[in-house]
């Protein structure tokens, strides 16, 4: 219990350093407050380019394999022979992300205005269930390049991880990852709703 302790909130403070908002401001900018108002990659790299934005990717997906990875090493490491997560780490590692998830969309560094925690998600899964990931990377790579649409290879491969990932995990893992994927969607509901309070 204290190991999962130690890993939920190492995970949520992780997840609630603002990347976007630090990099941001360097360029005299605050992304809460422009474009989309989302603190994240996407909303960076359309107010300052893809350059600024790239250490806001890195530093979003980071967030999330770094609390997988707390979480895996203090659960003692239970991997299978392709790197996913079982065992005795599967809890501490799924609540580890959950909670970096939480901090990147309620970032307590960041008067809990925080982003939507897909490329959070990414990092996360990127520790879970490896192959998966790379998996995905690819149909998103190859979705981009024959669509010309980055955004669309993003989608696909994010709803795409729990079908890829029935093929190296059981399905309650899967279903765990599916719960990953609820925080995105209440996170962009959130959203939705400020918006139109507008």
């Amino acid at each position: 219990m204290v190991e999962v302790l130690v890993a939920v909130i190492a995970g949520y403070l992780l997840g609630s350093v603002p990347v976007a908002v630090l990099v941001a401001r360097v360029h005299g900018v605050d992304p809460r407050d422009v474009g989309d108002r989302n603190p994240g990659y996407w909303n960076v790299k359309e107010q300052l380019g893809r350059r600024a934005a790239v250490p806001v990717f890195a530093g979003d997906t980071l967030k999330g394999a770094l609390a997988a990875l707390s979480g895996l090493l203090i659960s003692g490491g239970h991997t299978t022979v392709l790197g996913a997560v079982t065992a005795e780490s599967v809890a501490p590692v799924y609540l580890a992300v959950a909670a970096a998830m939480a901090g990147h969309a309620w970032p307590v560094f960041a008067a809990f205005r925080g982003g939507r925690c897909i490329l959070t998600f990414a990092g996360g899964i990127a520790v879970i269930c490896p192959p998966a990931f790379v998996l995905a990377v690819a149909a998103l790579v190859v979705t981009a390049l024959a669509l010309r649409s980055f955004a669309m290879g993003a989608r696909l491969a994010v709803f795409g991880v729990p079908v890829l990932q029935l093929l190296f995990a059981p399905a309650e893992l899967v279903a765990a990852t599916g719960g990953l994927m609820c925080l995105i969607g209440l996170r962009f509901g959130q959203a939705a709703l400020a918006d139109r309070r507008r």
